[in-house]
């Protein structure tokens, strides 16, 4: 079988840590349970573009159970667990994926996951989709259509539909509130902190954290971040995002501002060039730059490298730039997802929820992705409140049911007071 792994005398190694996931990810146990009796992906050919996690390796499992041929890439140099790599080899499922990889390496991984000509897409920033689109046109007959797990890749997408160049359609993993409502502010806030310490080892306590962008991520590492003892200062461009944060209790201001008194800078905003080099010359000395976006340009790294006198890598995944009056700025992770460069990503109980999505939208595209026109959609609600009440379900949480009163109340206009 075609692969390419860093080393596949990690497999047993993988394999406990993805058994390990999975016992925190019951309600993908419970689907793939279900997709191994029924079968409902049987014949599928799925191309996955994912990082290559514990969690992600049981979602590849629960798709292979249902019948996919599936093929698995990474979708960044750095957020693949090689051992998970070698461990979903020895089950038989293509991966290609090694940490640390240059870009050429990259692309190559997409292409060869591509090769196994996808009826459907499975996108963590859209990497796949703009390669089939630029590149690899001829997949365009046999693609139906596609997913994307992430806030960035959804952008993408969307602008691609509104310009009437997205050719297949796309259900947007990401929104659903099962995925962005615990994932991202969840999963991203406390495995941003994690990556954080294990790359710093600072203490948080005391220290003024700048969280550039209060969306879903940049709320959960705000709650986070202020839990472990910082002063959380938030910057945005929303005005009803930036009154939410005032309103919660955290400093609003610009990076203008926040440049001169923050100790620590992590972006998750979706987009490029948030910290650049006016921000660079009002830093203090030793302030740390890091980043949980999924791409490496929300941080301008080509300006920091120009305005550097030199370079050196002081730890692991921490790297020093010398300025010419003296300041010493230190760049998390190159600038890439610190939360999966530096530690393991969300944690599997919240990505359970997220890759349920993912399956059961598999599931769903494999019945009627060929009646859905090119564009962006969200998943069916339906799904959405079924993962939502397996998940309660696993948790052992009841909750009420409307009476048929109450039912009849809510659909009424006549009643008031």
């Amino acid at each position: 079988m075609e692969h390419h792994v860093k080393d596949m005398g990690l497999v047993k190694k993988g394999r406990q840590r993805i058994e390990w996931a999975d016992a925190e990810m019951p309600v993908l146990a419970k689907i793939r349970g279900r997709f191994s009796r029924e079968r409902p992906l049987h014949g599928l050919r799925i191309a996955a573009c994912l990082h290559v996690t514990t969690e992600t390796a049981n979602l590849m499992r629960t798709l292979v159970a249902g019948g996919a041929q599936v093929r698995l890439c990474a979708s960044n140099p750095l957020s693949t667990q090689d051992d998970v790599g070698a461990a979903l080899v020895e089950e038989q499922i293509a991966v290609f994926a090694i940490k640390g990889v240059d870009r050429d390496t990259y692309y190559r991984h997409i292409h060869q996951a591509l090769d196994i000509k996808p009826h459907v897409t499975m996108d963590d920033g859209a990497d796949l989709v703009s390669t089939i689109h630029s590149e690899r046109t001829e997949l365009l007959k046999e693609v139906v259509a596609g997913t994307e797990e992430t806030t960035t890749g959804v952008i993408r997408l969307r602008a691609m539909a509104k310009d009437g160049a997205l050719k297949y359609p796309i259900i947007a993993v990401n929104d659903a509130k099962t995925k962005h409502l615990f994932d991202n502010r969840y999963g991203t806030g406390q495995s941003t902190i994690d990556g954080l310490m294990r790359a710093t080892n600072l203490l948080l306590a005391g220290k003024t954290l700048v969280v550039c962008g209060y969306g879903s991520c940049g709320r959960g590492l705000a709650m986070r971040a202020r839990g472990m003892g910082a002063q959380v200062v938030v910057t945005e461009v929303s005005p009803l995002h930036a009154l939410e944060a005032a309103m919660e209790g955290y400093m609003v201001m610009s990076i203008a501002e926040a440049a001169k008194v923050g100790d620590i800078f992590i972006t998750v905003t979706g987009n490029r060039s948030v910290v650049r080099k006016e921000h660079f010359e009002a830093m203090k000395d030793g302030a740390v730059l890091g980043n949980s976006g999924h791409f490496n340009v929300e941080i301008d790294i080509p300006a920091l490298s120009d305005m550097a006198t030199g370079t050196r890598e002081v730890r692991e995944f921490v790297q020093e730039y010398r300025m010419a009056d003296g300041r010493r700025l230190y760049l998390l992770a190159e600038g890439r997802l610190l939360n999966l460069a530096a530690a393991e990503g969300h944690p599997a109980a919240v990505m359970d929820m997220s890759f349920a999505n993912q399956a059961l939208v598999a599931e769903y595209l494999a019945k009627s992705g060929r009646s859905l026109e090119p564009n962006v959609y969200t998943v069916p609600s339906d799904i959405d409140q079924m993962v939502a009440r397996l998940k309660l379900d696993a948790m052992g949480v009841t909750i009420d049911e409307l009476t048929p009163e109450q039912k009849k109340y809510l659909q009424s206009w006549e009643e008031g007071t």
